[in-house]
């Protein structure tokens, strides 16, 4: 039987910082990537919820428009005059163009 020498492996101080610095650089890498992706989650979510409002004031102001322009029609504000007891009179409308 023959033995055989066993080596030890050395790591040099060098070694060592070098290998440091690379598993604080991976597990800093995978930590600011976990960070950013919920950061992102977040912001998603927030443009989602802003969209939603977004469109509800975009339904809003359809129907308030809608509203302005049935009170602000000829037929509806005539049947207004005639009720209050005032006419009709073309000579005095004054058209404004811009």
């Amino acid at each position: 039987m023959s033995r055989q020498k066993v080596r030890k492996i050395k790591i040099t101080k060098g070694e060592k910082i070098l290998y440091s610095l690379a598993f604080l650089a991976l597990s800093s890498t995978f930590l600011v990537k976990i960070f950013c992706s919920a950061s992102i989650g977040n912001l998603n979510i927030m443009v989602e919820k802003l969209k939603y409002d977004v469109s509800t004031q975009s339904k809003k102001n359809e129907s308030l428009t809608m509203q302005v322009n049935e009170l602000t029609s000829f037929d509806y504000v005539n049947n207004i005059v005639k009720e209050m007891g005032l006419a009709y009179n073309n000579e005095n409308i004054i058209i404004i163009n811009d």
